[in-house]
């Protein structure tokens, strides 16, 4: 029987899951995994990845194993993400700062994290990977008071990651950012579906790829609150949002970033960040498996004003 391939070359070179999961080893951080561990269809160990309890267990086990977070978890019907992904965002926002630092990854960064959801995944990632410090936000509180669960479960993270409610479900910066905040760069992953029937929809599909067959029912690892999965107009509204808000903050971050799941909307987020007038835009590919999406980023600092800030927060190099 034909094996899988063992790399995922598609993942950022410095990301540590490029090679297939080691199960064996990931069983020996966390014992409670190996009950979910079988052999697929092409010989080698794996999960369901339709089950919502495996799923989270392997999430555990590589937090665990790879990041040394002993206790993560969320809440039933919060989204379940998927490490390695997340872990490429991080990778690649530290080399766009690397290009305004001689090509040298900063160390003092401070993140703002726009939905940082039940799971605080993005924060404890970049805790963990180059010691950043995160603002973490979200419109939900029941997300928070499991986010910061996980961060009181693990001291170091207690001290290095923030979280703030943001009341108006409306707003994406205004409220969260204050006068005095300086962030070196934020990051976001928009709800990108326009209603809970598109959501679900996407599910659906999401679980055939994995089992062949129409799920009758979504398992709560890919329903998810509405609010991660959804907003009135998708993420093209909620990115074009925070646009035009991100215009009042321009000399509060440095970086204003954002995933992008669908490459038609490109066109007219670029028209918005025109129109807002800022003085640079990159668009960062990425891929894990069949699945791509892209970050885009905007600054409106200029060349002499980036050099300002470099000094300023990352010394004189």
């Amino acid at each position: 029987m034909k094996k899988q391939e063992k790399t995922k070359s598609e993942l950022h070179p410095r990301n540590t899951h490029r090679e297939r999961y080691d199960f064996p080893e990931l069983i020996h951080s966390l014992p409670s995994l190996k009950q979910y561990v079988s052999e697929n269809k092409y010989g080698d160990l794996s999960i369901d990845f339709a089950n919502p309890k495996a799923v989270k267990e392997l999430n555990k086990a590589l937090l665990k194993h790879f990041y040394q977070i002993s206790n993560w978890d969320i809440p039933e019907g919060y989204l379940c993400p998927p490490i390695p992904g997340r872990a490429d965002y991080i990778h690649n926002v530290a080399d766009l700062l690397a290009q305004y630092n001689a090509d040298t990854i900063p160390e003092k960064v401070q993140v703002l994290d726009i939905g940082t959801g039940a799971n605080c995944i993005y924060p404890i990632l970049g805790n963990a990977i180059y010691d950043w410090s995160f603002v973490g936000t979200d419109i939900n509180t029941q997300a928070l008071q499991a986010a910061q669960k996980n961060l009181d479960s693990n001291p170091k993270l207690q001290q290095e990651i923030t979280l703030r409610y943001q009341e108006n479900s409306a707003l994406i910066l205004k409220g969260i950012i204050r006068s005095d905040d300086v962030f070196d760069i934020s990051i976001c992953n928009p709800p990108f579906h326009e209603s809970q029937a598109e959501a679900e929809a996407g599910s659906r599909r999401k679980v055939k790829n994995l089992k062949g067959k129409v799920a009758k029912k979504i398992p709560l690892n890919f329903g998810g609150q509405s609010n991660e999965l959804w907003c009135e107009g998708g993420e093209l509204t909620f990115i074009k949002t925070m646009i035009k808000e991100s215009v009042e903050y321009k000399y509060n971050c440095f970086w204003f970033t954002s995933l992008v799941s669908k490459e038609e909307h490109l066109k007219e987020l670029i028209l918005a960040l025109k129109k807002a007038r800022v003085s640079e835009r990159r668009i960062i590919d990425m891929a894990q498996g069949n699945k791509k999406s892209r970050i885009l980023a905007w600054t409106f600092l200029n060349p002499e004003k980036q050099e300002g800030w470099r000094k300023r927060r990352w010394g004189s190099k």
